[in-house]
């Protein structure tokens, strides 16, 4: 079976690439029967060069190749007809400045795969850069904390070589004693955590944030059990709450007039309650000053996050009384950071990281028969057809026969 890793097309560009030249290596000593083809970029993080010296052939062709693997969306003038991709697709939630891709790999007859739809046979995500997004999250929190106060001058992670070093600079800031509310316990927010935890912020109980004073910075990392609660008074159960979300209400406003410093790296559901509202914001015993959303769901449970920002302008102020965006620094100004590309800002780590997840939970399914349906479960199309498990999105598209494989 033959392998083409393609360049990364879509602008602005993302140095990200899935496996690095070392990783590669192992691969192929692993897979000996796989042929590996690298497509010629002066993009990604990793050159042609060190791709060269491991032996790779570098070349502008990968028509030849069975999959094609990348990183961010393919644009259509560069889809191959009859090949098998695996990139992030953006589509399996209807994304509507994607719907001309998908629908061109169905013309195209192409079979797709979504790194996002990579799960296990619970429904587990395996691969993901959400680690990461914690990761450049916390740090460019930081950042806009620097800002908002006039205290320091952080510059961007895309100029740090790795995590490493991003961890170094942190650790010589002298932080006033801040609170700070972590949200999320899964990929992102165990990257967020990462980060404050090398920083030496002590992390502290729910209990002892609201009950003590500080003389030193310090957070407490929470879930969904400690910021919703049942509308009518009743225990809260967190299997109840994700089967039946309409059933509660957000409980965070405790934690805002506690904290100053809010990082958002939860996973946010359909139909589950608003988490940090309008009102919230707007109160006068509100002490959050700088919302770091991570997750950067616009119009969804930060009402703060009023559009995603980018990663050469990733903050901008919002004004609580007026629900408006102004400029940070407005003296009435929240900074917010909801840059929705952060582990574009760490492409070394993420791609290695990245890589070594995809080699150990995906590629063993192109070699032993998909013997555990990993392959099955991710895949959106097939012969120019939607598959099963994603015929729901057949009236995100326009088919040619309108009739989703089964």
């Amino acid at each position: 079976m033959k392998f083409g890793i393609i360049k990364e097309r879509k602008s602005p560009p993302d140095k990200r690439v899935v496996f690095s030249p070392d990783e590669l290596v192992v691969l192929s000593e692993k897979y000996p029967e796989a042929e590996i083809k690298i497509e010629a970029s002066d993009v990604r993080i990793f050159n042609d060069a060190e791709y060269a010296s491991k032996g790779f052939q570098i070349t502008n062709d990968v028509s030849d190749c069975d999959v094609l693997i990348g990183v961010k969306e393919v644009p259509v003038d560069y889809l191959i007809p009859h090949k098998k991709y695996i990139f992030f697709s953006h589509t399996i939630k209807k994304q509507p400045y994607n719907q001309k891709l998908l629908q061109a790999i169905i013309d195209k007859e192409i079979d797709l795969y979504d790194h996002e739809t990579f799960v296990d046979g619970n429904g587990k995500r395996l691969i993901g850069f959400g680690k990461y997004a914690g990761n450049v999250g916390a740090y460019n929190c930081f950042r806009a904390f620097g800002i908002k106060y006039e205290l320091f001058n952080l510059p961007k992670a895309e100029t740090f070589p790795d995590k490493a070093a991003i961890i170094s600079k942190l650790k010589k800031l002298v932080l006033p004693p801040v609170k700070i509310v972590l949200t999320g316990k899964g990929k992102v927010g165990s990257g967020a955590k990462e980060i404050l935890d090398a920083m030496k912020i002590k992390e502290v109980s729910v209990e002892n944030y609201f009950s003590k004073n500080y003389n030193e910075p310090v957070y407490v990392n929470i879930d969904v059990e400690h910021y919703n609660k049942r509308k009518d008074g009743k225990p809260f159960e967190k299997t109840d709450f994700y089967a039946n979300p309409s059933e509660y209400v957000s409980d965070f406003e405790r934690f805002t007039e506690a904290s100053d410093i809010f990082i958002a790296g939860h996973f946010y559901g359909n139909g589950a309650p608003v988490i940090l509202s309008k009102e919230m914001l707007a109160a006068a015993d509100n002490r959050i000053k700088v919302v770091a959303d991570i997750s950067c769901d616009v119009a969804g449970p930060i009402a703060s996050t009023l559009r995603a920002s980018t990663i050469a302008e990733p903050f901008y102020g919002y004004h609580p009384y007026e629900g408006r965006e102004v400029d940070v620094h407005h003296p009435a100004a929240i900074v917010v950071m909801a840059v929705d590309n952060l582990p574009c800002e760490l492409p070394k780590d993420a791609s290695e990281g990245f890589g070594q997840m995809f080699l150990e939970h995906i590629m063993p399914a192109f070699f032993n028969g998909d013997k555990d349906g990993v392959l099955k479960r991710a895949q959106l199309t097939e012969g120019g057809k939607l598959t099963k498990r994603f015929s729901y999105l057949s009236d995100y598209i326009n088919e040619k026969e309108n009739v989703p494989h089964i």
